[in-house]
């Protein structure tokens, strides 16, 4: 992540901590049976909302959500231990941000793909008929940036170094016929500059945020095969066997939160099939 978003998280920590303050996890001695987690508001927060309202209390767990803004102050709150899991990331971002922050964090069990799509400016309806030298943002986190540069080589838009993976960089490309310019942004940024853009590409649940339909407004979408992107529920390594946590990846991975998925979001993020908690 860059250092601008590193900048911009401090507040939400600030926010987060003051948030889970009143019902603080193991080791608070009050409140031990708690399990505070940690989500972006769209779709994590929504679905864990549903659990907490709907199922958590029949199956025992005392559930507490905490909202934040950015990708990069959830995992922060879960090393420093004010959140015990947290819900917003796919296991390729959590790799990478282990590597980068030092930090020994590991995926429990796999949710949903919220799935990333291309947006463009209104009359724009098909990525082939960009306009030649159009500004096509992408976000400007590692993992991400790689992961909106494959998409757009998935058609062509732009081709890709043998090799690239999930971490492509601009420096990667290897033709680019429309002469695109790449423009890497803060992901929180991106819906808002649409406007001033040709097209971007934006993660998921920023674009469920600023009312976009993934499945009806996107001009290209990942596809659910052979995906990496799951977004998958996190603890500090050494809780995965947590009672807690375990009866919440049971709960995500339950008939009934893949049945909420399937309507609240209709197929704007697609539940993980054949999900169940996995030992690490």
């Amino acid at each position: 992540m860059r250092t601008s978003v590193i900048a911009a998280a401090a507040g939400t920590l600030a926010l987060g901590l003051g948030l889970t303050a009143c019902g603080a996890g193991p080791g608070d001695g009050s409140d031990g049976d708690r399990l505070v987690v940690g989500a972006t508001p769209t779709p994590a927060g929504e679905v864990l909302t549903y659990i907490q309202e709907n199922l958590a209390k029949k199956a025992g767990l005392d559930l507490k959500i905490t909202e934040f803004t950015d990708y990069v102050t959830p995992n922060t709150a879960l090393q420093e231990g004010s959140l015990d899991a947290n819900l917003y990331q796919h296991t390729p971002y959590l790799e990478d941000f282990n590597a980068s922050k030092k930090t020994d964090l590991v995926p429990v069990t796999e949710v949903y793909l919220p799935p990333m799509g291309v947006y463009a400016k209104k009359g724009t309806r098909d990525i082939a008929k960009l306009r030649a030298g159009a500004t096509v943002a992408v976000p400007n986190d590692t993992t991400n940036e790689g992961r909106a540069l494959q998409l757009l080589a998935s058609k062509g838009v732009i081709g890709l170094k043998k090799g690239a993976g999930t971490t492509a960089t601009p420096e990667d490309i290897t033709s680019n016929p429309k002469k695109l310019t790449i423009k890497p942004l803060d992901p929180a940024q991106l819906p808002r500059s649409l406007d001033d853009l040709d097209a971007a590409v934006i993660n998921n649940n920023y674009a469920l945020d600023a009312g976009l339909s993934p499945k009806k407004d996107a001009i290209l979408l990942e596809s659910p095969k052979d995906n990496p992107y799951n977004n998958v529920l996190a603890v500090k390594k050494g809780d995965e066997d947590d009672p807690r946590v375990r009866k919440l990846a049971k709960l995500l991975t339950s008939p009934e939160v893949k049945r909420f998925i399937e309507d609240e979001y209709k197929g704007s993020v697609l539940p993980v099939e054949g999900t169940a908690h996995t030992e690490n």
